[in-house]
């Protein structure tokens, strides 16, 4: 899984970089004024960038106020915005070997405040990124002499998910910044530093669009040498007319982890309950969660989308609670995985173990089912198996390989999509279907034991049953992965 997700980042939500490789892979050819050196590694052009940043909101006070009394001037492309500055004009590439986007922007702004004393300009600023990292470049300027390419703030980029703007521009939206080293060093008054490294200053807003075929050649050459007015009179464009399907829009996940054990923790032996929160919702076949987010290439084809919502399942007195969120769909041809946040408590010790982008199941992704039918991607019911990592969350109730629910997924690529009603019809039999309330007997998540799993299944379900009763609850055993932590919730 490469095309649409490096396995050494995190997901929180969707990566700038493989949001941009979504519209960006999508743009080929290439032109070569983009091209890098090295065999096979190319870039491609992003044009029409904005970038929106205050700098600093509690500074930008200080200079216009009665201590300070000065002022914060907007120039050379830049122009103030209600919450700070838009710098204009951003040009750059996006490198399709390393993922990492790089973009400049025109513009100053120049802070003035006692009597000139404090004399600070930042000006041409740049956003460089690579996986979750980035940073914010910028010319500084302090009392007249000018350093380039500072290095002035760092960029988070985990959790940052791409929404789309006009043009089929990507904007990823308030990314967190923190002051470097040598950006303090410009926060000086009288020598001496006002804000520490690793402040916190304004988020920062990136938009970028990335050019495509048949658009304007940076360097007026035609890159394939057949049409050097840019125009295509035989209709062979690549591109063609139509608008390439990026990111995606709005959509939904279906899923009800396991049958049987739903049935397992609102029947007679955990006794437990189901909670749905953030927005999920019981459907007749286990929970729906919505909000789809996330970037779709067609080329490969890929689609790496992410889904709001939550459930919870709880039983045996407390003993028995486990929670999937911040669910999202990793998929690259006909194999793919579904994702989560998992956590589980440890009764014994009063311990939460929580898993951070989880690979809960393995994806069988039938062929041909990422094509999209009136801008419309459905997978429908694609078989899951429990991975080594899932099986952990479940605390021995599952083995690796385990059959989970299938998984059913309908993402819109466009804002006015005809996406499907709901085919499964309302959740619930007694037509309830208010988020957190218990699961109805009977219904999806209700009812006695089930052995609609099998015989395995029940057996599995009884042992450990069986093991909280004897052990006072369940522990998850086995090595951590990196990202997992815990939480002490003893009274």
């Amino acid at each position: 899984m490469t095309a649409l997700r490096s396995r050494t980042l995190t997901r929180g939500g969707l990566l700038l970089t493989t949001a941009t490789a979504t519209a960006l892979a999508l743009t080929a050819p290439v032109t070569p004024a983009f091209a890098q050196e090295g065999p096979g590694e190319q870039a491609i052009g992003l044009t029409d960038g904005t970038l929106d940043w205050g700098v600093k909101e509690s500074f930008r006070r200080y200079i216009t106020g009665p201590i300070a009394h000065g002022s914060a001037t907007a120039a050379d492309g830049a122009e103030a915005t209600e919450s700070g500055f838009r710098f204009t004009g951003g040009t750059g590439a996006y490198d399709l070997g390393t993922h990492a986007v790089d973009t400049a922007f025109d513009g100053s702004v120049h802070f003035l405040g006692h009597d000139g004393l404090l004399d600070l300009k930042l000006s041409a600023p740049r956003v460089v990124t690579e996986g979750t990292a980035g940073t914010l470049v910028t010319d500084v300027t302090i009392a007249g002499e000018t350093t380039e390419d500072v290095e002035f703030a760092d960029l988070d980029l985990t959790g940052v998910a791409p929404g789309s703007g006009e043009g089929g521009a990507l904007v990823f939206a308030d990314i967190p910044a923190t002051l470097t080293a040598d950006g303090a060093e410009a926060f000086s008054y009288n020598g001496t530093p006002m804000y520490a490294e690793g402040t916190a200053l304004d988020p920062a807003t990136l938009t970028v669009t990335p050019e495509t075929p048949g658009g304007e050649d940076p360097d007026g050459d035609d890159p394939d040498g057949d049409d050097p007015d840019g125009d295509d009179p035989e209709g062979n464009d690549p591109g063609g007319d139509e608008e390439p399907l990026g990111p995606v829009h709005d959509g939904t996940l279906d899923w009800g982890v396991k049958e049987s054990f739903r049935s397992y923790v609102t029947g007679p032996i955990a006794g437990g309950d189901v909670e749905l929160t953030g927005g999920a919702t019981e459907i007749a076949d286990g929970y729906r969660f919505p909000g789809a987010t996330g970037a779709y290439v067609a080329e490969t084809p890929a689609l790496d989308a992410g889904f709001d919502g939550a459930v919870r399942f709880t039983g045996h007195d407390g003993a028995l609670d486990l929670s999937f969120s911040d669910l999202a769909v990793d998929i690259e041809g006909t194999g793919g995985t579904l994702i989560a946040d998992v956590s589980s408590k440890d009764r014994e010790t009063g311990e939460v173990s929580a898993y951070q982008d989880i690979a809960v199941a393995e994806l069988d992704v039938p062929e041909g089912a990422l094509t999209p039918d009136g801008d419309v991607i459905t997978l429908a019911a694609v078989p899951a198996a429990l991975t080594a990592d899932g099986a952990q969350a479940f605390a021995g109730f599952y083995a690796e390989g385990e059959e989970l629910d299938p998984v059913t997924v309908t993402v819109a690529l466009t804002e006015d999509a005809d996406l499907p009603t709901d085919p499964n019809g309302p959740g619930g039999s007694d037509g309830d279907d208010t988020p957190g309330g218990p699961a109805p007997q009977g219904g999806a998540a209700g009812g006695a034991l089930a052995a609609t799993g099998g015989a395995t299944d029940t057996a599995a379900l009884l042992g450990a049953a069986a093991a909280l009763a004897a052990a006072g609850g369940a522990a998850v055993h086995a090595a951590r992965r990196r990202t997992t932590t815990t939480t002490d919730t003893t009274p």
